[in-house]
């Protein structure tokens, strides 16, 4: 087999001795510069305490409609909490389950138009799938070949070596429709691993990955956790919302409860029954292991009636009104798109700590986004847009980058 990453069959998944090697300097930088593993308290809006009682406002979370801290939220984990008396009860969902949980899936599956399954994290979730599409059990009994994309987020890219070990993998660039195309007409099952929303700004190209469907039987697994809530009429996500009434056979996505739903969790929107059977029964977080605890059920039982109500609306308006202001100070590649993820280019790693560190006194949290996170010396800040930021908050933060640019620099 090849060890090559783009469009040969590989079986050379990442060198994490290397990788430490690489990153260690740059990161113990970032901590000395306290700009990472904060501890803070909320306040109001999107604004935070930390250290030593400073107040700052955090661009970091992915809360993108202001769900987490929404009263309604809260007061759905701990009516949970009180009505159950327990946080967790020690045993797999193939045994007791709490009957809340029935009652999530209920809605989520009303909600999302799919059968619903929940699970503790978005991780577990992908944890529990990726054994199965290399066993072929979704693709006819056929072991298919297992096409990763480049940028995949780290909790799908994580599970290579294992579906390695039952099947072929490959990893192609970024949204490389072509290159997917070629590999479909060779003829055999492929099953092609995306995000819907990637966590360092952009989208998978769904249009084209559903014609490749139509044309060639392509299974899609889509991870849309940061996709969830800000798209669709009743939240359904940017993956969800492109799919019509019907998922159908040959598509699955997962989606974060912890990220535009605002509560703690992770869901896999199914198409069949047989899906549903299967992961039920073989998926390994979910035969050995816990679902979601009792608040976060609660949480999402609330937050899923604020999906289903006019307010959704209006938080995500207030999201792209603010995506808006931001685009309109600061330009980036993904201008004029609503996506709530915008990444600053900076480019030299140590340069863009030392930028978010600046932004950090002036008020500001933003994320030095380095490698491994993305390329080397494509440093960037990655900026997560909520509707509970303020536009003036919004326009402070486009100011200040520019002022530290135009220091730094020109």
């Amino acid at each position: 087999m090849s060890n090559s990453s783009s469009g040969q069959i590989s079986q050379t998944y990442g060198d994490l001795a290397r990788i430490i090697e690489l990153t260690e300097n740059n990161l113990d930088y970032a901590y000395s510069k306290g700009l990472m593993t904060l501890y803070a308290r909320p306040t109001t809006g999107r604004s935070v305490e930390i250290g030593n009682g400073r107040a700052v406002v955090d661009f970091a979370r992915g809360s993108y409609l202001g769900l987490d801290n929404h009263p309604a939220v809260v007061e759905g984990a701990a009516r949970a909490l009180h009505d159950y008396r327990s946080l967790q009860w020690s045993g797999a969902r193939t045994r007791l389950n709490f009957a809340i949980t029935e009652e999530l899936e209920t809605r989520l599956s009303d909600l999302l138009q799919a059968r619903a399954l929940v699970f503790s994290l978005v991780l577990t979730a992908n944890m529990g799938v990726m054994p199965l599409i290399a066993s072929g059990a979704f693709t006819s009994n056929k072991k298919p070949l297992v096409v990763f994309d480049k940028f995949v987020h780290a909790t799908l890219a994580y599970h290579k070596p294992i579906v390695a070990d039952n099947t072929d993998v490959v990893t192609i660039p970024h949204n490389d429709v072509s290159e997917l195309e070629r590999l479909c007409k060779q003829g055999r099952p492929v099953v092609y691993i995306a995000d819907g929303v990637y966590s360092m700004g952009g989208s998978a190209p769904i249009p084209e990955l559903r014609t490749l469907q139509e044309k060639y039987g392509l299974f899609l697994y889509i991870d849309d956790a940061h996709g969830i809530s800000i798209h669709g009429h009743r939240g359904e996500g940017y993956a969800r919302s492109s799919f019509g009434e019907a998922l159908g056979d040959r598509t699955i996505i997962a989606a974060s409860l912890s990220k535009g739903f605002g509560t703690n969790g992770g869901v896999l929107m199914l198409g069949t029954a047989e899906q549903e059977k299967l992961i039920r029964r073989y998926a390994v977080p979910h035969t050995f292991s816990m679902g979601p605890d009792i608040p976060s059920i609660g949480a999402a039982i609330a937050s899923a009636k604020i999906h289903d109500s006019p307010e959704l609306a209006e938080r995500q308006g207030r999201l792209r009104a603010r995506i808006e202001e931001f685009d309109r100070h600061t330009k980036t590649d993904l201008t004029g798109i609503y996506l709530p993820i915008r990444m600053v280019t900076i480019g030299n790693e140590i340069a863009t700590i030392d930028c978010a560190d600046w932004l950090l006194e002036k008020g500001h949290y933003a994320v030095p986004a380095i490698f491994p996170g993305v390329p080397k010396s494509r440093g960037a800040l990655r900026i997560c847009l909520t509707a509970d930021h303020s536009l003036s908050e919004v326009r402070a933060l486009c100011a200040d980058i520019k002022t530290w640019m135009s220091e730094n620099l020109s």
